[in-house]
């Protein structure tokens, strides 16, 4: 399919004092709002496998230890019309079942109701990369869905 699964069905963020966060089966993408006429000068990000750390102007806005490992190889920033700093971090298991449950070890963390989604999210993702041609982009899940939903491959095709 050429458009992406979350263009079609949405994302499902975790807001924060900064701006938000969310994730497919590969990637975690963090949107940070900075003040308006911001550049790129004035932005300090530093992305490692297991660390993050982002400052602008000279402020913190966080720094910590990833909710799991990434690999850093593959991270990427952006400022976008001076005022939105969006992050891109590859996850190294992206599996459905790895749904991270906050950004970093014990902040920022996602309630109940954003987990239950993002992993909802995932589960459907991963069920429409095993069928292709399918669309699940709409689709509603329940029942056992957590860990990545049900494992269908030891089923006969």
């Amino acid at each position: 399919m050429s458009v992406h699964f979350e263009e079609r069905s949405g994302v499902v963020p975790c807001k924060t004092p900064w701006g938000s966060w969310y994730q497919t089966m590969e990637e975690v993408f963090i949107e940070v709002h900075v003040p308006p006429g911001t550049s790129a000068k004035e932005v300090k990000c530093r992305l490692g496998s297991r660390d993050i750390e982002l400052q602008v102007r000279g402020k913190e806005v966080f720094k910590g230890r990833l909710f799991d490992v990434t690999v850093s190889d593959e991270a990427t920033w952006t400022l976008e019309d001076k005022c939105l700093i969006r992050i891109v971090l590859m996850k190294t298991n992206r599996q459905a079942g790895n749904c991270w449950s906050s950004l970093l070890e014990g902040e920022y963390c996602a309630n109940a109701w954003v987990q239950d989604q993002m992993q909802r999210k995932l589960t459907l993702e991963r069920f429409q990369r095993e069928n292709p041609g399918f669309d699940f982009s709409g689709a509603e899940i329940s029942g056992n869905f957590a860990g990545g939903g049900p494992d269908f491959s030891s089923l006969q095709k």
